[in-house]
């Protein structure tokens, strides 16, 4: 997919319209009259100092822009940029992530074995300082992550995506590739591999670079998510039902998620404990819970490699503010955004903040719980 960056041209101009007008004698009108010019004064044209304060409707945020991931005000430029997917493991071993969040998106699907894996999609990745650990790529995150026209990083794949990565719509970042080894990834010797595998804002940059990847998107693409406008009240989904714990209902590593109402963010947990990054060690929060319900398949059986059904459509959850709904989703080809529809058919409106993915299979559809209070989730 051919990055470029977006020009919008604003132009004016004056317009001069001439009249002529005329009537007949029986209408007591003489031919001089008949003939008049009648001319309209053309209207001033504006400075450009005016058009700009014209066009302006929040001088407050001059330079900034909507950011796609979160529906918040940031830098123009960075906004116009493609953000970052990155593979990031998540097995006990792997804990803490570093960088992880840096991430204004998080996806979480399962991968062989019940374990899940994690892709962050990172707008200002130039400016994280470690991203650790680093994983292989599974088929069906590169779907997602082509949802965002991100530029996709990764350290090796499962077969079933090879084709994939090698079309040329895909800017691949791949960690075993000789030149991006030496150049973008590297080696934590405080950690044992395959756990081990890191980056910094710098080794992306330059492994972008080095791959002679466009970094801007292009005139095709569309934002993702529908968010809440600043002046709006937040959205309470007040008809919901009570989700002050939530639990998508994975094997492995059995997370949740704590609402606070002091903040408004939703806190993350598992492994019996809370998730944070290495780098801050803060616990990881969100505004947004998407629970993406999808058709599954064993792949191949010798290696436990899922195939999960990423176009198409099907049911699902958007959490936030303690209340959750049920949704449905749908994806109309793999480069297409994943759009969330209410009961009337409506596309969901998003709360601005963090968004957390929770691709759940259908077969376990049943283990996705809410808790009306925290008591409630403790005597389970």
């Amino acid at each position: 997919m051919k990055h470029l960056r977006m020009i919008s041209l604003i132009t004016a101009g004056a317009l001069c319209l001439t009249l002529f007008a005329g009537c007949s004698k029986t209408d007591g009108v003489s031919d001089a009259d008949a003939s008049q010019e009648i001319s309209v004064v053309p209207v001033e044209t504006l400075s450009e100092a005016e058009e700009e304060e014209e066009v302006e409707t929040d001088p407050g945020h001059e330079g900034e822009a909507r950011s796609d991931l979160t529906g918040e005000w940031i830098d123009g430029e960075l906004a116009a940029m493609c953000p970052l997917a990155i593979m990031i493991g998540n097995t006990e071993s792997a804990l803490p992530q570093y960088g992880i969040g840096s991430a204004e998106v998080i996806y979480e699907a399962p991968v062989e074995g019940s374990l899940t894996r994690m892709m962050a999609i990172i707008q200002d990745y130039t400016n994280v300082e470690k991203i650790m650990s680093i994983r292989s790529c599974r088929l069906y995150y590169i779907d997602w992550a082509l949802e965002f026209d991100a530029i996709y990083a990764h350290c090796g794949q499962a077969y079933l995506a090879e084709d994939m990565l090698s079309s040329s719509y895909v800017h691949n970042l791949n960690g075993i590739e000789g030149a991006l080894s030496n150049t973008m990834y590297f080696r934590d010797s405080s950690k044992s591999a395959p756990h081990n595998m890191y980056t910094t804002g710098e080794g992306i940059t330059a492994g972008i670079s080095l791959k002679g990847y466009e970094t801007a998107h292009d005139d095709s693409y569309t934002s993702h998510y529908q968010f809440n406008e600043d002046d709006e009240n937040e959205i309470v989904l007040s008809q919901g039902e009570d989700a002050a714990v939530v639990k998508p209902g994975y094997l492995v590593n059995k997370p949740w998620f704590v609402y606070n109402e002091e903040t408004g963010l939703y806190e993350r947990y598992q492994y019996g404990a809370e998730q944070i990054d290495g780098l801050t060690d803060e616990q990881l929060t969100v505004k947004n819970i998407l629970i993406q319900v999808c058709d599954w398949s064993v792949a191949n059986s010798d290696t436990g490699y899922l195939d999960v059904e990423t176009v198409g459509s099907g049911t699902g959850y958007y959490i936030t503010n303690g209340k959750a709904i049920p949704v449905t989703w749908s994806k109309e080809s793999q480069t297409a955004a994943t759009k969330y529809f209410d009961a009337d058919g409506n596309e969901i409106t998003m709360n601005q903040g963090k968004t957390w993915v929770c691709i759940v299979q259908d077969t376990y559809e049943d283990n996705i719980t809410f808790y009306a209070d925290e008591a409630s989730f403790a005597a389970e």
